[in-house]
């Protein structure tokens, strides 16, 4: 226990100080409530969790409370398609269309899985805009985006899918396997493992569910994004009232009964709910190779655009390229191995895998900072301290 904020968990011998920077988080950078956890070469080095669940403070975090991740999503549904690839069930050079055949109108025939996966195919939404209420309907999104053109000649540009990237995968998967991505993550991952990650989080779970604090509306979000033939704002875009239903409006703003529907469906690029510990241990998972081969953790890390500027987001993400669905660490915001890649999401939270040091990391809060996207120095400081303690970092 800290003077001020509870403070649970523990560090292996030497890691003493994560915790420091854990506590000055609380401290000195507004924290409310977070958690963070660290695999080093197969131990858990760091168990961490602190704070309050709740704007109130008076729900205090647990071990095993669940925090949104956002875009953090977009790392767990990479790897159930990496998974099918490395099973040879799937081909990630091959059309979209030669498993969702209906994809290949209006000139996407040629769009890869791969290049979905590398932001570059151009298919961010459909030309029309759907009202938010009507995208917890997978088929009907599914498809309004077999439907559209794309925004921009496919692989011409790097543009992030915000919203349509899980849309488009998780119906791959859900061709190639008959299950929904969120079911093959439970059957395939997240219960052979032991993992608390879930992509469409069942109703009995939601008492444990952080409420999120300071958490934008969509119209903050994507005020100043461009791209070439687009609305001047992407708050004016036709997927905007897509992404109002995967949370980027405020708690009180989207309504209890919409917040329930929201967790429980499945977006698989915005909406998956974890804890530190299940997210970094699903991530040393990657280090250990227990999920994927080390031939295709190679593969998955090979930039697909560089520093490209991304007509979509701009410089809010900068700080990183993009490999086969993760983000690379290519200017080393997340510790100093420019080689390894995880997901943030929007607000500050944070997972990698470092293969080099055999690292599984994860960060997760409720406090959002939407000024800092995927470079949040409450993770830097964490994940900073834990390479100082390997004496990777000086």
């Amino acid at each position: 226990m800290s003077d001020h904020i509870p403070i649970g968990g523990a560090c292996a011998a030497g890691f003493g100080a994560v915790r420091d920077a854990f506590e000055a988080n609380f401290t000195s950078r507004d924290e409310v409530g977070a958690a963070v956890a660290v695999w080093v070469d197969g131990d858990l080095v760091v168990n961490l969790w602190g704070g309050y669940a709740d704007a109130r403070r008076r729900r205090r975090w647990r071990q095993d409370t669940l925090a949104s991740v956002f875009s953090g999503t977009k790392g767990l549904t990479s790897t159930c398609v990496h998974l099918l690839a490395d099973r040879g069930e799937l081909d990630l050079h091959a059309p979209v269309s030669r498993y969702w055949p209906e994809f290949a109108s209006n000139g996407k025939q040629d769009i890869t899985i791969a290049s979905v996966l590398g932001h570059r195919s151009g298919v961010i939404g459909p030309r029309t805009r759907m009202h938010w209420s009507d995208t917890a309907d997978w088929d009907r999104v599914c498809a309004e985006l077999a439907a559209a053109e794309p925004w921009w000649p496919p692989g011409t540009a790097q543009g992030y899918h915000m919203v349509s990237f899980g849309f488009i995968l998780g119906e791959v998967v859900r061709r190639v396997t008959g299950r929904t991505i969120g079911q093959y993550l439970r059957t395939e991952i997240a219960e052979p493992m032991g993992v608390d990650v879930h992509i469409g989080l069942p109703a009995a779970e939601h008492h444990r569910c952080a409420e999120m604090i300071n958490k934008p509306h969509i119209r903050d979000v994507l005020a100043n994004g461009q791209a070439p033939g687009y609305p001047t704002s992407l708050a004016e875009h036709p997927m905007a009232g897509m992404a109002v239903a995967m949370g980027f409006v405020p708690d009180d703003e989207l309504g209890s009964n919409e917040l329930e529907r929201w967790r429980v469906s499945e977006f698989p690029s915005t909406n998956a709910h974890v804890s530190a510990l299940g997210l970094a241990t699903f991530y040393n998972g990657l280090a250990q190779e227990k999920l994927l081969s080390r031939d295709h953790l190679e593969a998955v890390r090979v930039s697909q655009g560089g520093f490209d500027p991304d007509v979509v987001l701009g410089p809010r993400v900068a700080d990183h390229g993009w490999g086969l669905g993760y983000m690379l660490n290519q200017r080393g915001v997340a510790g100093p191995n420019l080689r390894s890649f995880g997901h943030g999401g929007s607000g500050g939270s944070y997972g990698f895998v470092d293969l080099e040091h055999r690292i599984g990391y994860a960060y997760v809060m409720n406090y959002f900072d939407a000024t800092k996207c995927n470079a949040d120095p409450r993770s830097t400081a964490l994940s900073d301290e834990v390479y100082r303690t390997l004496g990777v970092l000086r």
